[in-house]
């Protein structure tokens, strides 16, 4: 009997051969045994109208099967998170949006990033004010400083359009085109007529309003040099540059040419560039777009990361500035006070020619956070306004910051050294100077001697010090003045605190004692006696406030005062001063 029914098995396996297959797989079978079954039976092709045979459709997977790996379509690497349910909003700054360059928005890799800012101010302020020939406004006095109470009001509106194409997640983008304008309101109050006009017809206040263009450029990818995207890029046009870490020597937004890179797998990046000054209107500090200087910025400078312990940046640079700007006439700004020639000697126009060598590095060295930038410059000033006769220019800068943290907490000691020119006849100058100064250094935009002008003279005309810098140079000013490398120098040592109170909450705080280098030219200008060095004590405090842990809305408050040296005393004639000299401000920054 069994082997009958072997026999009869065999006689249906020969003649029907599928007879015996599953129609699906035994449930709870292994991969193992499902790719073992017996292959399903071709299928017959169905016959066209004229007997041919019609081929037969492939199915979906049996397409896929047929295609390697690396070729199976898929939605492309911006929109495949669509399919996953993640929406897109052209109003949301913060999240996916296509406006700021999350995805392509025409063409294969061509990206739109929008910016928009508005940043609100107000600053009130006590500082030093000479009085002009007019004399103050007050009846039945004749002061040589008047009321010391100013206020400022200024709402910048900045618009950024880029637009750009290349596959830009590992490498840099193959053009890139930007357009950004920039407006600003201002509103100033001052209680001495002089101050803000030359004329004093004009009164007290100052309502203005300007236009600039701070960024129009275009920026072609020329090439990759290795494999890890090592590449060589040239840009040309109005663009931000710095030259140091904290912009003490260069930083702003000028017309030029740029070809800059990286080598070694980025550990290497290097600067080789031309600008030529635009005009900045005296008011608002923006460009004052094609109104050119003859001053040309010539530069070249190296970074190397990871050196000379990882995470420590160091770099090197040079820096050739020819201003021609004596061959020109006089240069007065729209409050007809004159910037070039400057105020100060016979007041004659002057040319001069300066290179600087710097050597910076910031990162840091174990546990600590380092900072430093040194700078030497020379060259020759073409008859000097104070020596009135040709000098050449020698002299120095050195800064430095170190702090480390602890938890929430950062503490910094922080202090800066330029030299001063002790013999303002002869034939050398050694007072420094920068290019355009803007450093973000000793507290910044908290502290009183930074953010404030210090005028020397009447309607401020001639300042000790400049609006946002650091170093007393006796210019003009710094939007339209030239480099003065005869000046009294500056010592400053300080300490300050970062402390992280909240995730969106940090308070910063911050004391300096500030020191002349060198009073002799300040004995010269002013006509007078002996004048101390010490300048003063410099103290502030700020907040920075973040809602939403994001740069979209930042609240800065700040506060700092002045309590003034013999020196500054002896300059300002308040011996017996009771207030000290304050600034604070308020300042609301929304970014979209």
């Amino acid at each position: 009997m069994i082997r009958s029914s072997a026999i009869l098995l065999a006689i249906t396996c020969l003649f029907f051969p599928y007879a015996g297959e599953a129609a699906d797989p035994v449930e709870g079978a292994t991969p193992n045994s499902v790719e073992e079954a017996a292959p399903t039976p071709p299928r017959i092709p169905r016959q066209r109208p004229g007997g041919k045979p019609r081929p037969a459709r492939k199915t979906a997977e049996e397409k896929t099967r047929a295609l390697p790996y690396e070729f199976i379509p898929v939605p492309d690497r911006w929109r495949i998170v669509e399919s996953v349910g993640v929406e897109e909003s052209w109003f949301d700054p913060y999240n996916r949006n296509p406006l700021k360059a999350d995805r392509p928005v025409f063409g294969k890799d061509w990206f739109v990033n929008i910016v928009a800012i508005s940043d609100s101010l107000f600053e009130p302020r006590r500082v030093p004010t000479p009085v002009g020939a007019q004399g103050n406004r007050r009846s039945s006095t004749l002061d040589i400083f008047g009321d010391e109470e100013q206020y400022l009001l200024s709402e910048t509106l900045i618009f950024s359009l880029s637009l750009l194409k290349g596959d830009t997640v590992f490498k840099p983008p193959d053009y890139e085109f930007r357009f950004t304008p920039v407006w600003n309101f201002n509103y100033t109050r001052a209680e001495v007529v002089g101050l803000l006009h030359i004329d004093p017809r004009r009164g007290i206040r100052r309502y203005d309003h300007d236009f600039g263009i701070q960024e129009l450029f275009v920026d072609k990818h020329l090439r990759n040099v290795s494999d890890r995207y090592d590449f060589d890029s040239l840009r040309v046009g109005i663009q931000g540059f710095s030259s140091d870490f904290r912009g003490f020597l260069f930083q702003d937004n000028q017309p030029g040419i740029r070809l800059f890179g990286t080598r070694w797998n980025n550990r290497i990046q290097y600067n080789l560039a031309w600008f030529n000054r635009l005009e900045k209107d005296i008011n608002s500090g923006l460009n004052s777009t094609f109104q050119r200087r003859k001053d040309h910025i010539f530069l070249a400078n190296v970074y190397l990361q990871d050196f000379p312990v990882l995470g420590f940046t160091l770099q090197a640079t040079a820096i050739h500035n020819n201003n021609d700007e004596g061959e020109r006439r006089a240069k007065f700004d729209k409050n007809g006070f004159i910037q070039r020639p400057p105020p100060r000697g016979d007041e004659r126009p002057y040319n001069y020619q300066v290179t600087y060598l710097g050597l910076n590095g910031d990162g840091h060295v174990g546990r600590a956070n380092l900072t430093f930038a040194g700078y030497y410059v020379f060259g020759d000033v073409d008859r000097d306004v104070i020596a009135r006769r040709d000098i050449d220019v020698s002299a120095y800068m050195a800064a430095a910051e170190l702090s480390i943290d602890f938890d929430w907490v950062r503490l910094k000691l922080y202090g800066l050294a330029a030299s001063g020119d002790n013999q303002p006849f002869d034939d050398e100058a050694n007072g420094f100077d920068a290019i355009f100064e803007n450093p973000q250094f000793a507290g910044a935009e908290t502290s009183f001697f930074l953010r404030q002008g210090i005028p020397l003279i009447a309607g401020g005309g001639l300042a000790v010090s400049g609006r946002n810098g650091l170093l007393p140079s006796l210019r003009s000013s710094k939007e339209q003045g030239q480099s003065n490398f005869v000046n009294p120098g500056l010592g400053m040592v300080g300490i300050g605190a970062d402390l992280d109170v909240l995730p969106e909450l940090r308070v910063t705080v911050n004391a300096s004692y500030l020191d002349f280098e060198n009073t002799s030219v300040l004995r010269v200008l002013r006509a007078q006696g002996p004048i101390d060095n010490h300048i003063g004590e410099d103290v502030s405090v700020g907040i920075i406030y973040r809602p939403f842990f994001s740069n979209n809305i930042v609240l800065r408050a700040s506060g700092a005062v002045l309590f003034p040296g013999d020196g500054f005393k002896q300059l300002f004639n308040d011996g017996d001063r009771k207030v000290p000299y304050y600034s604070a401000l308020a300042n609301l920054v929304l970014t979209y």
